[in-house]
């Protein structure tokens, strides 16, 4: 991906940026919540896929949200990292959806979720190898190209890892960002999991990840087991609160990145709104600290 097509990318859809604030993903459980208290977010996140259909309820609320939120879409269906090329029909859903609501961020996973035609909901991890980086890297141009923005790429949760591997997560991840001029969507908790799965120093991963390109962060919570071995298991369930050490984590990253945009997710076991809305201001107080810490070393 070249410099001119990011310079021509700014002036078309999704190019405009997050606000460094805390935001939370915009359920149709809190529509109301939302519209009756007018919380003091920076911007709401949206899955793409519920909202791939022309009019409906869904529309008639973000609608309404939108007007007065910078909003984020995040897909879950692109299958960036499958075998297959993309699924163009999906894609131009995708394009009507960014034109429709002109967002100021589009991400999507470094995972894949279909093959041979079928569809699988989930997101399933790839090797890190040159194959999977040249397949990758051609899907997010295309992406680009096709949407006319910078995409963010999230670091995925895994629990598994390939023998055909050929570098690790951070590496790639590099590369790809290298390659085609996209955005890292840091996911602070899939970090967590993933390394603390693997047995590896989640503080080396975190530094040695383009934290430059980072554009956008997650925070969720997780679930805990044992794998068969017992040897603990973390599950990326975004069905809890933000544990203390992944809050750790995000000030470690703070300190690296200043203040970026920072989605509070709560996807499963969905709390009443006023609870997750004092999650979300527990990111923006640190969000804040952050920045007042800088004015200070200035």
């Amino acid at each position: 991906m070249t410099d001119a097509f990011l310079a021509g990318a700014a002036g078309r859809s999704g190019a405009a940026l997050l606000p460094p604030a805390a935001g939370l993903g915009l359920k149709p459980e809190h529509f109301l919540d939302v519209l009756d208290m007018k919380p003091a977010l920076g911007f709401f996140e949206i899955h793409a896929e519920n909202y791939m259909v022309p009019g409906g309820p869904f529309h008639h609320y973000l609608g309404r949200i939108r007007a007065d939120y910078a909003l984020s879409v995040h897909g879950v269906g692109l299958s960036i990292g499958g075998e297959a090329p993309l699924d163009e029909a999906h894609l131009d859903r995708l394009a009507a959806l960014i034109d429709r609501y002109q967002p100021e961020s589009f991400s999507e996973h470094l995972a894949w979720s279909s093959h041979g035609g079928n569809f699988y909901n989930d997101l399933l991890p790839a090797p890190f190898n040159a194959a999977t980086l040249q397949r990758v890297c051609e899907h997010i141009d295309r992406v680009q190209s096709r949407l006319g923005c910078r995409m963010l790429l999230e670091n995925p949760s895994t629990y598994v890892e390939f023998a055909t591997s050929d570098r690790d997560e951070a590496g790639f991840l590099s590369e790809v960002v290298l390659r085609t001029g996209c955005g890292l969507l840091l996911d602070v908790n899939n970090a967590y999991v993933s390394c603390t799965n693997h047995g590896r120093d989640v503080h080396a991963y975190l530094r040695a990840l383009p934290l430059a390109a980072v554009g956008e962060i997650h925070l969720a919570g997780f679930a805990q087991e044992v794998d068969s071995l017992g040897a603990p298991l973390l599950i990326d369930s975004h069905g809890a609160p933000v544990a203390e050490a992944v809050w750790a984590l995000y000030d470690e990253v703070l300190a690296l990145t200043g203040p970026v945009a920072t989605l509070l997710e709560r996807d499963n076991d969905l709390p009443a709104f006023p609870v997750l809305l004092a999650e979300a201001q527990q990111a923006g107080r640190r969000l804040d600290a952050c920045r007042n810490l800088a004015r200070e070393a200035a």
